[in-house]
This record gives structure tokens, C-alpha cells and sequence, in this order.
């Protein structure tokens, strides 16, 4: 059964309103996806996850400033609360990771991106929001420690040209201080490693108990970043293996993995006719195709002490062309993977080795 903590993207990274925002964070279901390429018709699926709440009222606005705090985090600490704190994620995170620096001011708030990491197409940035007042952050998270809170809009822009799926979450690593941490991860269909990164944040918003919006900052973050950490991802050949379900072959094109996250790219003997929906709904019949094609795909990553990982919820890409479909399955891990304690990815039951 699929948790809360299964599904880590949320829904300030999708173009809806408001009110259908608003909606979708109370009921915590599955969101659709979106067009967001000009010359093919793929449709992005983001599944649902962390989101959060600012429970002060934050008044006042100072001018936008951008640059260097001055003050640089250790990657490894600014990384602590999102991939675990121990020695040896401490240790790769501080090998690939690097520190940003990076600091704007508005509406009250200071905000700073702290930290990047990622591999070959995904990328993850910490953030410390710090009220300027020096008042304490009075909030109350749920069982997973995510605080209820959203920016009305909350774009990290990767450089790219081609799609991106992902999410963002709140948490508070030091209650009772006046700063709080905030979380963007992206997949890409194309590399990022190495290009510039734009943050751009708007509005904070409070999210009510009846699911509803306050905005509690009216204000605009702006941040440039370097996408420079290391990129230590491990590609695997499909080796044109195969598996069928849903009386369709399934083609393993390539698997690439990191200690950050995992990529695994097919091609579906059928092409996938979408319906015509109008944007930002999707039809019975095309909820149906995205489990056919995507969804229902199973990944498990295996252990060399034999435990076994789901990843299967991961989100994604469908691109329908040439009477076939290209998919692509990635997601950023919730720890540190350590590449050699990992056996074996299995895609539709079929093993690739590592080694």
C-alpha cells in the first residue's frame, strides 16, 4: 500500500488554480500530468507527496537582495535531515554534494539555498527559511515530521529543454528557532549536471485543516545556482531485454543509478493514443493507459544482504511516437544508496546485476 511517505512529490510543482491545489493537498490523491514538450505529446506523472505549513503570520516586506551569505553550510550537514545523518551518507554527500550560499530577502523572510546534490538527471537543493523578525517557528508537523505548508508557485529552472517531474517538501530539523527547511527535487528527461540553476519562489502559503490556503508572505525569492556537485551515476545496458504484462512487450533500454536516485528508461510495443482532455484533467481511459504503461511497471532494488526495495511508485514520462511508447521511471531515493551494497534492479521481473 502506497503511504504518504511513498509519495514525495507535492502539488506546487503542477499548473493548477488555487482552489484545485488547495484540494488536492487535503484528499493527498494522485495528481496528473502535464504537456510540457512543444514537439511530442508526453504527458508527466507526479505522484503526490510532502507538503507543508508556516503556522506564524510574517508581516512587512524588505527589498529583493540576492548573493553569497557569506556563511557556507557543509553539504553533509545541510543534507542531514533529508538523507540521513549517519557517517558514511555524510561522507558521499560530502564527496558529491557541494555548498551554495546563495541568499534572498522578502516579504520577511530570508531565504538560502544552502546545498545541491544529484546525479546525471536529478538534482535536489536545500533551503533555510529564516523569519527576519527573529520570531520562532511554532509549528506542528505530522507523523512524518512534513509541515503543511506551500508556495504558490515554487519553479526551479534546470536549464533544460526537456521535462522534468519532481516535488518539494518543508520540515523543521531544529524546532523552537526562527528558520524552517525546505526541499526541491527534479528528474529530468535530459542531463543537468553542470548547468545553472534559477530558483524562483512566490507567496507562502498556510494550508487549513478544510484543505483551504492562507497566504501568510506575500513576497518573490529569487536564487542562481551552480548545478555543479559530482555526478557519480552508474549506467546499465537494457541489453534489449524484455518483459510482458498487459499483453504488451516491454522493452529495458538503459538503468542508470546513483547514491542519489534512480532512472530506468523502456519502450512499449504499443503506441499510446491520449484522449482529448482539456488541460489539467485527465479522462478514466487515459488514468487507465498511465497504469498500463508507466505505473504498473515494477522496480525493486535488491541488497547483497538480500533485502528488498519498492520503488515502483516512482513518477515519470509517457511519450507516444512511431507506433511505440518511451517511458521513463525515476525518483530521488529517500537515503543514501551505497552503490556497493546494491546487488541487483530488477525491472517487470527481469534481474540486472550491478556487477
Amino acid at each position: 500500500m502506497k503511504t504518504e511517505f511513498d509519495y514525495r512529490r507535492a502539488v506546487n510543482d503542477l499548473s493548477f488554480s488555487k482552489e484545485q491545489k488547495a484540494e488536492m493537498t487535503r484528499k493527498l490523491v494522485e495528481a496528473v500530468g502535464q504537456d510540457t514538450t512543444s514537439q511530442e505529446r508526453k504527458r508527466y506523472i507526479h505522484p503526490i507527496g510532502r507538503v507543508a505549513i508556516l503556522a506564524a503570520c510574517l508581516a512587512g516586506a524588505l527589498a529583493i537582495t540576492t548573493g553569497a551569505t557569506g556563511v557556507l553550510k557543509n553539504a553533509g550537514d545541510a543534507f542531514a535531515n533529508v538523507f540521513g545523518g549517519g557517517a558514511a551518507e555524510t561522507e558521499i554527500v560530502n564527496r558529491i554534494g557541494r555548498p551554495i550560499g546563495a541568499s534572498t530577502t522578502d516579504g520577511g523572510l530570508t531565504i538560502t539555498a544552502d546545498a545541491v546534490i544529484g546525479d546525471r538527471t536529478s538534482v535536489c537543493v536545500v533551503y533555510t527559511i529564516t523569519r527576519d523578525d527573529g520570531e520562532i517557528f511554532d509549528i506542528q508537523g505530522n507523523e512524518f515530521g512534513y509541515l503543511p505548508l506551500m508556495f504558490e508557485d515554487g519553479d526551479l529552472d534546470t536549464g533544460i529543454l526537456g521535462g522534468s517531474h519532481g516535488g518539494s517538501y518543508f520540515t523543521d530539523p531544529v524546532p523552537g528557532d526562527n528558520s524552517i527547511q525546505y526541499v526541491q527535487q527534479r528528474s529530468c528527461d535530459v542531463p543537468v549536471v553542470g548547468n545553472s540553476a534559477k530558483a524562483q519562489l512566490r507567496n507562502l502559503w498556510l494550508i487549513g485543516e478544510d484543505g483551504k490556503p492562507t497566504t501568510l508572505a506575500e513576497g518573490k525569492w529569487k536564487l542562481n545556482f551552480e548545478l555543479n556537485y559530482e555526478d557519480s551515476s552508474m549506467i546499465l545496458d537494457g541489453n534489449g531485454k524484455t518483459f510482458r504484462q498487459h499483453d504488451m512487450t516491454y522493452t529495458v533500454d538503459s538503468i542508470q543509478i546513483s547514491p542519489v536516485g534512480i532512472s530506468v528508461s523502456y519502450t512499449v510495443d504499443q503506441e499510446l493514443v491520449w484522449s482529448d482532455q482539456a488541460s489539467g484533467q485527465t479522462s478514466p481511459e487515459d488514468a487507465e493507459s498511465m497504469r498500463r504503461y508507466l505505473e504498473n511497471v515494477e522496480i525493486l532494488l535488491v541488497g547483497i544482504d538480500g533485502t528488498v526495495t519498492d520503488l515502483s511508485s516512482s513518477g515519470g514520462s509517457i511519450s507516444p511516437k512511431n507506433g511505440v511508447t518511451e517511458c521513463t521511471k525515476s525518483r530521488m531515493f529517500d537515503s543514501i544508496q551505497q552503490l556497493d551494497h546494491i546487488a541487483a534492479i530488477c525491472v517487470g521481473g527481469v534481474e540486472f546485476p550491478l556487477r
